[in-house]
């Protein structure tokens, strides 16, 4: 075990920093533990490793295991969000001047690492989040490697991107996952090293989107994790534009109305509708939901 202290330069709220990694209940990848801490596991430069976060006084404890225990150490400060940059931010809303207060510890991290950020936000693609965490869950369960070190039981390692190249057309079937997703993370994972290798948020959208199954959502909710890109906002999802309306005017708006919206956050779009979602403002639920489908019954 190696383990690092590290005392933040300002307000930080932990969980909120790590929470975006977290893929719903249950996620083999990410557990909180019942003193507070937070665990996650992560396939690194070095190898696997599990690591340990938790807040002792003013200071950050971070507890490592596994080869890549130095390089999460490391980089532990960026993924609780030091290198987030507030310049230029200024609130334009009162109802998300509202939130910062509440959320003065809101940071947004990055991790550096791409594969684990695009392959479940490829299974996230055009279906409800109960589905895809469940196609996740199978997938870490049945490729994913044991986490190092005194994890938690049912803690998975993300599989290296040749597993995922290897993954058999019945095995994703199973998962719940059809073939244009299954062919999606398969590609990715065949231009894996580029992708891990981009040096900006710019060179990686630009890398990811030239990927057949990669559009606008996709890129911007990899780039959010794997980069902290604080203006990559994920066009296209199913509830955000409807969010941010109802939240700045009271009225529910299509993706080009929340963009017209968010032009006043240029550079930190993506931070205005983190703000939007912890205002707790949604509108109300009117007409059918988006149904679930069990793409293993077909």
């Amino acid at each position: 075990m190696k383990e690092r202290r590290w005392v933040p330069d300002g307000p930080l709220d932990v969980q909120l920093a790590l929470e975006p990694h977290r893929r719903g209940g249950g996620d083999p990848t990410w557990r909180r533990g019942r003193d507070g801490a937070v665990w996650r596991t992560s396939r690194t430069p070095d190898g696997p490793c599990t690591l340990r976060v938790s807040v002792q006084g003013g200071a950050v404890l971070g507890q490592a295991w596994g080869p890549g225990a130095g390089w999460a150490l490391e980089t532990l400060p960026a993924l609780l969000g030091a290198d987030d940059d507030l310049s230029g931010f200024s609130v334009r809303h009162e109802v998300l001047a509202e939130a910062a207060r509440k959320h003065p510890g809101l940071r947004i991290g990055r991790t550096g690492r791409v594969m684990e950020a695009l392959v479940p936000a490829v299974l996230e693609q055009k279906v409800v989040g109960r589905e895809a965490w469940r196609s996740w869950r199978w997938l870490l369960a049945r490729y994913g490697e044991p986490a190092p070190g005194p994890a938690p039981e049912g803690m998975r390692v993300v599989p290296e991107p040749a597993v995922w190249r290897q993954i058999p057309s019945w095995h994703w079937h199973r998962a719940g996952a059809e073939a244009v997703r299954a062919r999606t993370i398969a590609t990715a994972a065949w231009h894996a090293g580029k992708l891990e290798a981009a040096a900006t948020s710019q060179e990686l959208d630009r890398l990811l989107r030239a990927l057949p199954g990669v559009g606008v959502w996709t890129s911007a909710e990899v780039r959010q994790r794997a980069f902290g890109d604080p203006d990559a906002v994920s066009v296209g999802d199913y509830h955000l534009a409807k969010l941010v309306g109802y939240a700045l005017t009271g009225e529910k708006t299509d993706d080009q109305g929340m963009l017209r919206l968010l032009e006043p956050y240029a550079g930190h779009r993506h931070r205005a509708t983190v703000l939007v979602w912890l205002t707790g403002l949604r509108p109300p639920a009117r007409g059918p939901r988006m149904p679930v489908r069990d793409y293993r019954s077909f």
